[in-house]
């Protein structure tokens, strides 16, 4: 009567098939994951300067605020940004104006695309 041995021959291969495709979009995912914080970072930076440029005196026009922003747009696709949104009120007899800036980055995994998101930055600049 013959016994088999176990053969272990390729195991190692074969574990390393199964493994690599995971490890792969995993790390797709951690990539991605920093293209979202750096669009973050981008539109943090944008709605800040525009912020920055309403505060000053004399007061700039809403295009030139606008204009501002779309410049200072740190590591954005212009092809994903929306158009800034300034909303002017007053509270409490103090004049201000809403900044806001809204950016869908497409998200890739390689082999399939993600789900449609949007993020998005306001800031609130009090204006005499």
């Amino acid at each position: 009567m013959k016994v088999l041995r176990a053969c272990t021959r390729g195991s190692a291969a074969a574990e390393f098939a199964l493994a690599v495709p995971v490890l792969v979009l995993f790390l797709a995912g951690i990539a991605q994951l920093g293209v979202l914080f750096a669009a973050n970072a981008g539109l943090q930076q944008a709605v800040g300067e525009g912020a920055r440029l309403a505060t000053i005196y004399p007061r700039p026009d809403d295009t030139t605020i606008t204009t501002r922003i779309r410049k200072m747009s740190f590591a954005l696709n212009a092809t994903y940004l929306d158009a800034p949104t300034l909303t002017h009120g007053v509270a409490n007899g103090v004049p201000y104006l809403d900044i806001s800036l809204t950016y869908h980055p497409p998200v890739n995994f390689i082999v399939f695309s993600g789900p449609q998101i949007s993020i998005t930055q306001s800031r609130r600049a009090y204006i005499n």
